[in-house]
């Protein structure tokens, strides 16, 4: 099959990380596989699906998100695939557009959260998004909770909403091995956050709890970039925790980062499955997360739970697993298990079902 995904850039972040990881194991399948890219500005996770499937098409056709130039050159190339697979806002709205001009593909797209702000926009006309989702012949939701939310505000749909997991290589993070030269010499014990500084994203919290644990004992790593960076620097000089709070950029050592780290946190609004939220459990690390929806279903029963935006009590569960050795052992222990249920191989083989039931009914 011709496979192409259409994807708003290539900067950190769980939808661009998905597509990435896919791409290589779709080629290695057989499928001839491409990529349209709208901003299309250099990255590390751009070199890394060059360096992994060259073979792989890169369709660079701007610098933003949204232009309606893109209607156009979108067309072009989707007339040239028979699946056109489709990832966050601007390339969900441009395809089904495209796909009205004559163009016969099958259009796939996955719903990467539970919630968006477009949904709780009073002033915005929700028949548009009804309409987009509705071009599509199947709708990919990364969790159940977030499958449930789509059925809920899209009501009656052409569509076949389903839910496909997240999946990450859940050996590879776990074989990876620990960079102690991150720590400089320090014993502190750590917490560490890997996620875009964006609304979605509450970093924040993460921050606050941090001032309520001793200066000696305790130390931050925030990994990513983004828009709030500005806004997460000055809470940290607010609070006086430049000295234990260390922002590490976008980096693309994450598996080594995550074992150098003795906790792993997702301070989030809301979630679809994060991608972090597995790669966290697969080290063998306990993971802690907010109780919110898509965080809730895969954290529980495995990791610890706290309520949303709760500093005081993130700051207690991080304190409980530096002080009790059996409950840092018994939970860092649980979710491993509960990550090797995420493996990126049954993502795989359910994504290529989907596309292989829709090609045949062309």
């Amino acid at each position: 099959m011709r496979i192409l995904h259409v994807i708003t850039s290539f900067y950190m972040g769980g939808a661009e990380t998905l597509v990435v990881n896919l791409i290589p194991h779709f080629h290695a399948m057989g499928h001839q596989v491409g990529v349209v890219v709208f901003n299309a500005i250099r990255t590390p996770l751009m070199e890394k699906l060059e360096k992994e499937c060259p073979e792989c098409k890169i369709y660079k056709i701007g610098n933003s998100y949204y232009n309606p130039w893109y209607l156009v050159k979108l067309w072009r190339v989707m007339r040239q695939y028979d699946i056109v697979h489709t990832h966050n806002t601007s390339p969900q709205f441009f395809a089904a557009l495209a796909s009205q001009f004559s163009c016969s593909v099958e259009l796939v797209t996955t719903e990467h959260n539970t919630s968006n702000r477009r949904r709780v926009w009073k002033w915005y006309p929700r028949w548009i998004d009804r309409w987009m989702y509705n071009q599509y012949k199947q709708v990919i939701c990364i969790s159940r909770q977030a499958e449930k939310n789509l059925k809920a505000f899209v009501g009656h749909s052409r569509a076949e909403i389903t839910t496909i997991f997240n999946g990450v290589d859940v050996e590879a993070f776990r074989q990876a091995k620990a960079n102690l030269s991150l720590r400089n010499g320090s014993k502190r014990f750590v917490a560490v956050m890997v996620a875009g500084f964006r609304d979605q994203k509450d970093q924040d919290t993460l921050i606050k709890a941090m001032a309520h644990l001793d200066a000696d004992e305790y130390e931050l790593w925030l990994v990513g970039t983004g828009e709030r960076g500005g806004v997460l620097k000055s809470l940290m000089e607010h609070l006086g925790l430049q000295d234990r709070v260390r922002m590490l950029g976008q980096r693309m050592d994450i598996p080594e980062i995550l074992h150098t780290a003795d906790v792993v946190v997702m301070s989030s609004h809301f979630e679809g499955l994060s991608l972090s939220n597995i790669e966290g459990m697969s080290v063998g690390k306990p993971f802690i997360a907010s109780d919110v929806d898509g965080l809730r279903e895969m954290t529980q029963g495995a990791g610890l739970l706290f309520p949303h935006g709760d500093d005081k009590a993130l700051a207690e569960l991080i304190k409980k697993l530096h002080d009790d050795q059996l409950l840092y052992k018994n939970v860092a222990d649980a979710c491993y298990r509960k990550a090797k249920q995420f493996d990126i191989k049954k993502m795989v083989e359910n994504y290529n079902a989907v596309y292989e039931k829709l090609n045949t009914r062309k």
